[in-house]
């Protein structure tokens, strides 16, 4: 049966193809604390109770991707090097999504309009992970091998949505509300033609890798435009909308640590 479960449960249990998705998801999640950390540091002073916590998610970021490597330790496997066509968040700076990297690489202080990019853009791309890390909790949370790596990433990426939430909410009533959903109707658009793309590619790959037949790669390139369809035509609005979180000041306190990983 061709299901989202049989696919990944596929992916896993062979060694190359487990590589290559530990080491795609290494790569973005480190790309994603150094940036965090980068913006933590350049925070303006206007807004500078907001630095912890964009630190604190920069931790997170860097947690995973330790224990993404951590994964192909524990299996004896290295990383490989991630193929550009599967590489999630170079992709959207190439096309404007996040803050330029050299203006991250300054030692200049960022505006209250980057900050607020920024967090329009994580709100975006947090979605995605949240959902993406959801589904490999539901399906591999008691997996023996991955199982509770998954369930803290997991816990982590609902955290840094409800902390975009929060803090763009609280941002809108400060008078930054058009900017706000100008840019998150923007970043929205973008991401879900980059997320098509790279999973095309990385199914791509993953098919060369497990030998899957013409049939079976076509079924599931199917299956993906078809959620970039549904997307486009309206699916993404839950990529734009703003709502109180249930978890308040998620990131309020230290990031938490995986000694039993790393």
């Amino acid at each position: 049966m061709l299901s989202a479960r049989s696919v990944f449960q596929e992916i896993l249990d062979h060694d190359e193809s487990y590589r290559l998705f530990c080491s795609i998801a290494a790569s973005g999640e480190a790309q994603g604390g150094w940036e965090n950390g980068r913006i933590a540091a350049l925070v303006p002073g206007s807004l500078r109770a907001l630095a912890p916590k964009i630190a604190r998610h920069g931790a997170d970021e860097d947690k995973h991707g330790r224990l993404f490597n951590a994964l192909l330790r524990k299996r004896g496997l290295d990383p490989v090097p991630v193929p550009e066509a599967t590489d999630y968040t170079a992709l959207l700076e190439r096309r404007g999504i996040g803050l330029a990297h050299d203006k991250l690489r300054r030692d200049e202080p960022l505006t209250e309009r980057d900050i607020v990019v920024y967090l329009a853009h994580s709100r975006v791309t947090e979605q995605r992970a949240a959902e993406q890390m959801d589904l490999l909790k539901r399906y591999f949370g008691e997996h023996p091998q991955i199982g509770r790596a998954i369930r803290m990433i997991a816990q982590d990426e609902e955290n840094h949505l409800a902390y975009c939430h929060e803090e763009l909410l609280r941002l809108a009533e400060q008078g930054h509300g058009p900017v706000i959903r100008r840019t998150l109707r923007d970043c929205a658009r973008v991401e879900i033609e980059v997320h098509r793309d790279v999973s095309l590619a990385v199914m791509a790959h993953m098919g060369r890798i497990l030998g899957w037949s013409r049939a079976r790669s076509a079924v599931l390139a199917a299956g993906i435009r078809a959620v970039y369809a549904y997307e486009r035509l309206g699916g993404r609005r839950r990529m734009v909308t703003l709502r109180l979180p249930e978890r308040r000041d998620a990131l309020g306190g230290p990031a938490t640590s995986a000694p039993e990983f790393v």
